[in-house]
């Protein structure tokens, strides 16, 4: 997958209006559509509004006799009706607005979700190195578009719509006007340009310290069981307490640069009205044109200047959510990465059981090198086969490999001599039962979750609780296995989810048992217990792979497999 932060270099030839999110977002084209309605509905209200007034000022101040209500009525009953009416349409337009920003900005989101979490189009590793980006961006950063589609958007049709039509009516009523227009419309987008080089680099640097304080926060809660046991917990507050100032310099920088444009903006729209006023002022007091099209000139003249100023007000706004969608697309129709083994469909089925698992100079690239690099093992069924080493030498990666959910970028991996890309996945995974370091609890009773990969005899189920300590936790719950769980694991604790995650897997009838660090933050005695239960599951004949590092765990395994740090050449 391409770099989130690989994109166009010219940022200024991007069109305001990406086609890709036309293209992805059915709410996005229909709301185009309705605003297209809406700003063409507006003009026509501009238009007659803009008659009615400039013909009651004349007839008051020519026509000492059409300065009663009565006089005046017909032309205050267009100018109230026409009034009426464009308010109505703005807060239509608005009230739209809302709910389609709502519709595309979801749309948006489970289209990169379902990208991004679909293996066979990007592989985890890919995952890795882009989640805390995509998380900003996906998250907080398309909730910006709200602006985009309530502010930006409409300011932009309305440009294409509303300014061109009434300066064809200011050229039919007073050409000259029309020429000033003209020659001043294009400062302001000429502005809008070059202050946007500006904000462009703001606010991709806001982005930036966004991702960052996302993916710090991320791995402070995920670390932070392990943090207070080592009484540990507040180092991190100091680096925290940074990456927020950065995000709060680089936000104020972006107000900043938001607040000196506008001025900037409105001043050259105000100046430009003033040469119009101007204009018709003299050319009024030389008699060179009729009071009624001096007026009707000057009232259209801010309406041909007013979506243009809309757009420059709302463009910092909106530029946070333009950028963030432009990411999000390129999440979207980055190329397909994904593992072949997750890709392709069928395969040769294999049985595990009694099978051996060869992996022959296994190595796996990733952003800081070879973690790990040349693992050479044999896993034999009825053994329990212990990877060890530091942090960062590529313990879970193994794993993942075995598990084919990450393909080697050296050597291969052989289940009964056939090699695992060619394997039917599917089958082989049905037949494993695996415990990660962040085990997944899914919505739904203790029980179901007990039962997610199978459950052997009601004996092993009891013997696996005892072993894991989940009978004392199935003591305190309030319906023992009927207890209903929220999303990830709501209503159990931390570790009453990995006691409920290592009972699961002990107690499934799986072949192929992958335990990752399954004695973590266990005592002493129930740490013998677990260990004791994932040997006797070797000896029934399971191949047990396990990943640990506490001394008493390694001793207990049959076949060690040491693994060195992270090689960084690449």
């Amino acid at each position: 997958m391409a770099e989130p932060a690989a994109v166009e270099q010219d940022q200024v030839r991007r069109p305001p209006l990406d086609p890709r999110l036309l293209k992805y977002s059915p709410s996005a084209r229909w709301y185009v559509i309705f605003t297209a309605v809406f700003q063409a509905a507006t003009v026509v209200a501009v238009l007659v509004a803009a008659v009615a007034l400039a013909g009651l000022l004349a007839e008051v101040i020519t026509d000492p006799g059409a300065r009663s209500f009565a006089a005046q009525a017909n032309h205050l009953w267009v100018l109230g009706a026409a009034l009426a009416v464009r308010v109505a349409l703005d807060f239509l337009a608005g009230r739209y607005a809302h709910r389609a920003a709502l519709s595309t900005i979801s749309e948006l989101r489970l289209r990169a979700l379902d990208r991004l979490t679909d293996p066979g189009h990007t592989s985890p590793r890919t995952l890795l190195t882009v989640r805390e980006r995509a998380l900003t961006v996906a998250l907080r950063g398309l909730d910006a578009l709200v602006d985009y589609f309530a502010g930006y958007l409409p300011a932009l049709l309305a440009t294409m719509i509303v300014t061109p039509v009434v300066v064809v009516v200011i050229a039919w009523v007073d050409f000259t006007s029309a020429i000033i227009v003209l020659v001043t419309i294009p400062l302001i987008p000429v502005f809008m340009v070059l202050i946007g080089l500006v904000t462009r680099d703001r606010t991709e640097r806001k982005l930036e310290s966004m991702s960052a304080l996302t993916a710090q926060l991320m791995d402070l809660l995920t670390g932070l069981p392990t943090l207070r046991a080592l009484g540990r917990a507040h180092e991190p507050a100091a680096r925290v307490e940074k990456l927020g100032g950065n995000l709060r310099t680089s936000s104020m920088s972006a107000l900043r640069v938001a607040f000196l444009s506008g001025t900037a903006l409105e001043l050259i729209a105000t100046l430009s009205v003033a040469l119009v006023a101007v204009s018709i002022g003299l050319r009024l007091v030389f008699g060179e044109m009729t009071l009624y099209a001096g007026v009707l000139a000057l009232i259209l003249a801010p309406e041909a200047y007013l979506p243009l100023r809309r757009v420059g007000a709302q463009f910092h706004n909106s530029e946070d959510g333009m950028t963030a969608s432009r990411e999000v697309l390129e999440f979207i129709e980055a190329p397909e990465d994904g593992d072949p083994a997750d890709a392709a469909a069928g395969g040769t089925p294999v049985e595990v059981a009694g099978a051996t698992i060869a992996l022959r100079d296994i190595g796996v690239h990733g952003r800081d090198g070879w973690a790990p690099r040349g693992v050479t093992a044999q896993l034999r069924p009825g053994k329990v086969t212990v990877l060890t080493g530091p942090n960062g030498s590529g313990k879970s990666s193994v794993v993942s490999v075995i598990l084919a959910l990450l393909s080697p970028d050296a050597g291969e991996v052989t289940v009964a001599g056939v090699p695992l890309e060619q394997v039917d996945v599917d089958a082989y995974r049905a037949q494993a039962a695996w415990l990660p370091q962040h085990p997944v609890v899914i919505p739904g009773t203790v029980r179901q979750n007990l039962e997610l990969f199978g459950v052997g005899a009601p004996e092993a189920v009891a013997a696996a609780c005892r072993a894991s300590g989940f009978d004392e936790v199935l003591a305190e719950l309030p319906d023992g296995l009927d207890t209903v769980l929220g999303a990830g694991g709501a209503g159990m604790s931390a570790g009453q989810r990995q006691r409920l995650a290592l009972t699961r897997v002990l107690a499934s009838p799986a072949s192929l048992l992958l335990l990752d660090e399954p004695t973590a933050h266990l005592d002493a005695d129930s740490e013998d217990r677990v260990l004791a239960a994932i040997g006797e599951r070797a000896r029934a004949g399971a191949t047990v792979v396990m990943v640990a590092h506490h001394a008493v765990a390694v001793a207990d395994g049959d076949d060690v497999i040491e693994l060195e740090g992270a090689d960084h050449v690449s």
